[in-house]
């Protein structure tokens, strides 16, 4: 029996490969990886991909798994992926041709992201980088521009702040618990997820125009899908309060780069006086539209108006995608036996599946 296939696409590290060798597969290795996301074309991938049993990796920026990826392979089974994201694959066209896509949604990688967003949101609120900088330069030591902002509600009669999370799923539903004993307002757009969600989490359920136009601070934790692309555009940012906080822990492309750059440039957000006297109006950017951010991006020439991060939000000591490495590799073997993986994105396709491949082994 010839060797099944599979083609790492976007490698981890070691591991991601090592047990599939063991099980006795053919491996190809894609040239995308953790620190490099930008890897092969879309067209190379397929060519990687002919005669494939299983696609699997982490992110890929220089192509993507398409359908001509997919009819590369008769007998392709799976596309499995190490990170919770699966934007570059064309889920619909996989389950069209009775391909299950799997994800990782591990604590590891959401409970990074939503820590994150604390340290962002506070990093602006309480103005860290200004005070380290007037420090370190001995520009200041005590001035109104070093003013921060109160989080939560006191006892004196100050309200609190309104946060608006937009996307009440893993991420964002923690970041409700997260924010609980803070004792601030929390509304949230999410029409996918049943009301007892925003009770449970005691977050009040509006409507995206609503909570841009109360929110203090605005914080995204949606996944990357037609509908949700430059969901944040020019109209969304000029409803916003021009000093609000925005944050996007979740996809790059979720907001219109160009919009977010003029809307900074015109100060319709982050105004100068805002941030001279008043709450901390900045974006905490931590992913893309482009990765790597490229270096003549406008971004890098902004001031405290803006707050960078690389795409690691998910990457700490001892997680990072380690555990989603787990994960995908054992979706990737439990197919190839012809049994049903665990993670699976594109649950419609389940039924067909079952059909073509249950009981099917091929290692």
């Amino acid at each position: 029996m010839t060797a099944p296939k599979v083609v790492v696409f976007a490698p981890g590290d070691e591991r991601s490969y090592q047990r599939f060798e063991e099980a006795g597969c053919d491996v190809t290795l894609g040239k995308a990886s953790w620190a490099d996301p930008t890897g092969n074309t879309t067209d190379e991938i397929a060519a990687m991909a002919v005669d494939a049993d299983a696609l699997v990796g982490t992110s890929i920026k220089g192509g993507r798994i398409d359908r001509g990826v997919m009819l590369a392979s008769e007998q392709l089974r799976i596309v499995a992926k190490y990170t919770v994201g699966v934007d570059e694959i064309d889920t619909d066209v996989a389950t069209e041709l009775g391909i299950i896509v799997t994800h990782a949604p591990t604590e590891a990688n959401w409970g990074g992201v939503v820590e994150t967003t604390m340290q962002q949101l506070l990093t602006l609120l309480k103005k860290s980088r200004q005070r380290d900088a007037a420090l370190k330069q001995g520009t200041a030591w005590r001035t109104p521009a070093l003013t921060a902002t109160h989080l939560g509600r006191r006892e004196d009669g100050y309200p609190g702040l309104t946060v608006g999370i937009v996307g009440l799923g893993r991420i964002g539903g923690r970041l409700a618990q997260m924010l609980a004993p803070w004792r601030v307002r929390m509304i949230a757009y999410d029409p996918y997820q049943p009301i007892d969600r925003f009770i449970h989490a005691n977050v009040e359920r509006v409507d995206l125009d609503t909570l841009l136009q109360e929110s203090d601070v605005v914080t995204l934790h949606v996944i990357l899908t037609a509908e949700t692309h430059h969901m944040i555009g020019e109209r969304e940012l000029g409803m916003m309060k021009p000093t609000a906080i925005l944050l996007n822990t979740s996809r790059g492309p979720v907001i219109d780069e160009k919009a977010l750059v003029a809307a900074l440039q015109n100060e319709t957000i982050a105004r100068s006086a805002a941030r001279r006297a008043g709450p901390a109006g900045a974006p905490g950017l931590a992913l893309f539209g482009v990765e790597p951010l490229p270096m003549d991006s406008p971004l890098r020439q902004m001031d405290e108006r803006v707050l960078l991060s690389p795409h690691v939000a998910a990457h700490n000591h001892g997680a990072g995608i380690g555990p989603g490495i787990e994960w995908g590799t054992e979706d990737v073997l439990r197919a190839l036996r012809g049994q049903l993986p665990e993670h699976v994105f594109n649950k419609e396709v389940i039924p067909r599946w079952l059909e073509r491949f249950e009981g099917r082994a091929v290692i």
